[in-house]
């Protein structure tokens, strides 16, 4: 008799679960948006701030919450438990700065040496340690989209927070409304989208297709879905009305020899609307 194991990575609702509604994979296919825009509630930016600082840990939607005691008791708990069950870090303390390091970086590409140098410690260890959250699915690197033709991207990682909630707690945001004027809120509303795009995928039992794109001329693509030979590129913006103009760095992809999907911009408007033939706006609570 053989077996057979599958292991799922295991995040917080998604927010079509935390609505109670069906979600599935998010996939750039327009008439799936649509579909979607049918039976899902409208957020306005008062209710997606909300939810991102929130979070998606399931208690914080099940009766009374106490933020303070519950995201306290989880550091406490993930350090005093987690941690030492995966590896032996000799200062706690230097491991809860480095986890709150990183929470001011989401969104950014991974620099170790700066990590190590905001918390004092060697960039070896600031490598091992995000290996740590990394493990734990605290963190996820999105890799850049590279192929042989693309020879001038830049190549390091981009690092979200999985829970929103946890990292507006370890950067010391008391409510939703002061973080989202706050100078982090572009990071949060793209943090958020990515990580419901990423749920959306293991909730389905699917490796994240994503990949991000940068390159030495400040041409950036927040995120790109690959699947079938075929790229949908996404601009992450937090206003309602982007530019129209935003997708603008989509034709960077144009070399890489693949053909390229429907794409578009991820944001704050209240339905899905055309841009162009191929990109569209979509509602950040659409995912």
């Amino acid at each position: 008799m053989s077996w057979r194991v599958a292991i799922i990575p295991i995040q917080g609702p998604a927010n079509s679960e935390i609505e109670g509604v069906p979600g599935g994979v998010f996939r750039g296919d327009p008439s799936e948006w649509l579909a979607r825009a049918k039976i899902r509630q409208p957020q306005n930016l008062k209710e997606v701030y909300q939810r991102i600082f929130t979070g998606s840990f399931p208690r914080a939607y099940n009766g009374d919450f106490d933020r303070e005691l519950y995201f306290s008791s989880y550091v406490d708990t993930y350090l005093q438990r987690d941690i030492r069950d995966l590896t032996q870090v000799a200062d706690e303390m230097a491991f809860l700065r480095f986890m709150t390091a990183c929470a001011a970086r989401t969104g950014c590409t991974v620099n170790y040496a700066e990590l190590a140098k905001d918390v004092a410690i060697s960039a070896p260890t600031a490598r091992q340690w995000l290996s740590l959250l990394l493990t734990s699915g605290i963190v996820i690197l999105v890799e850049p989209y590279y192929n042989n033709v693309l020879k001038r991207i830049v190549k390091a990682p981009k690092m979200y927070f999985m829970d929103t909630g946890l990292c507006a707690y370890l950067t010391r945001w008391d409510n939703a409304e002061t973080l989202e004027v706050s100078a982090m809120t572009g990071q949060f509303f793209e943090t958020h989208a990515v990580s419901e795009v990423i749920k959306s995928y293991y909730n389905a039992g699917k490796r994240p297709p994503v990949f991000y794109y940068r390159d030495s001329d400040q041409r950036e693509i927040d995120l790109i879905l690959e699947a079938n030979n075929t790229l949908y590129p996404f601009e992450i913006k937090k206003s309602a009305a982007p530019a129209r103009n935003a997708t603008r760095h989509f034709a960077a992809l144009s070399g890489t020899k693949k053909e390229i999907g429907a794409g578009g911009v991820i944001c704050m408007t209240d339905s899905v609307y055309p841009i162009s033939k191929e990109n569209y706006y979509v509602p950040v609570w659409l995912i």
